[in-house]
């Protein structure tokens, strides 16, 4: 890859990440941010989101990339290694066998849920050895939606992603600005900007139907019939999305400088 192009993304974008920042409080002057990317269309349009946003704002942030490779056969995340280095950011490049480690140290798990919180551990131990503050994870309104709906149907509970909150250890803040945003949304700015994709991130998830599946063909009928579907499903979450997350009062500074800076679009 010679050239990795920098893509404004659109104002309608910008405005939902914007927002989402802005109502939790998610960056802070002075934070280091390391966004955990997997080559799919969601954490590659997050990161031109942040690298846009950077551009105008006066809250003064870093950020960095890690990527965890956990050696599946049919994904290959490297040849994205340029592609950062040309966009002059950080990145962290992390391989580990976690397909190969499911099959003596998996109990009672799904692989998907056990990569997961193999990944993040991993995330969270390059956040503390290179000194970022805050990991930033790209899911999106339709992952919360479809999390809410399993933990109902097969939990029995009320839960969900948060779009902020520390780890147990309370060292680190956890963030997901596409809290607000459709997958279709990060789809069509990914396909328009022509962001190098790496095609099914997780071929040992996408060989098979998932609950998470079958969740998003769920919602997808119910939005046929009702187009305000996840307006009212986020209305819902909020008080899921910051329960046990960070209070107001933990930003700091001039929080309404802030929000105002994050919720507009630049220039």
């Amino acid at each position: 890859m010679s050239r990795a192009r920098y893509a404004k993304p659109p104002k309608s974008l910008l405005r939902k990440v914007g927002r989402a920042i802005a109502d939790f409080h998610m960056i802070r002057e002075g934070d280091r941010l390391l966004l955990g990317v997997s080559g799919g269309k969601d954490s590659l349009s997050l990161l031109q989101i942040l690298l846009h946003l950077r551009t105008y704002a006066p809250v003064r942030f870093d950020l960095g990339v890690a990527t965890v490779d956990p050696q599946i056969e049919g994904f290959d995340p490297s040849p994205l290694v340029d592609y950062y280095r040309h966009l002059g950011v950080d990145h962290h490049f992390l391989r580990q066998p976690i397909l190969e480690e499911a099959k003596s140290h998996m109990r009672g798990d799904s692989f998907c849920a056990y990569c997961a919180r193999m990944k993040r551990g991993i995330l969270y131990t390059t956040c503390r050895k290179a000194g970022y503050n805050v990991l930033v994870l790209a899911q999106h309104l339709d992952d919360l939606a479809e999390s809410l709906l399993m933990s109902i149907f097969h939990g029995g509970q009320l839960r969900t992603m948060k779009a902020h909150y520390r780890n147990d250890a309370g060292d680190l803040r956890i963030i997901r600005p596409l809290a607000y945003v459709r997958e279709r949304q990060t789809a069509a700015f990914a396909a328009a900007a022509d962001l190098p994709v790496v095609p099914d991130s997780c071929p040992a998830c996408f060989g098979a139907p998932t609950r998470r599946q079958h969740m998003k063909q769920l919602l997808a009928r119910e939005e046929r019939e009702n187009p305000h579907l996840f307006a009212n499903l986020l209305h819902a979450m909020r008080p899921l999305l910051v329960e046990g997350g960070i209070p107001a009062e933990e930003a700091g500074g001039d929080q309404g400088s802030i929000n105002s800076t994050f919720t507009s679009t630049g220039s």
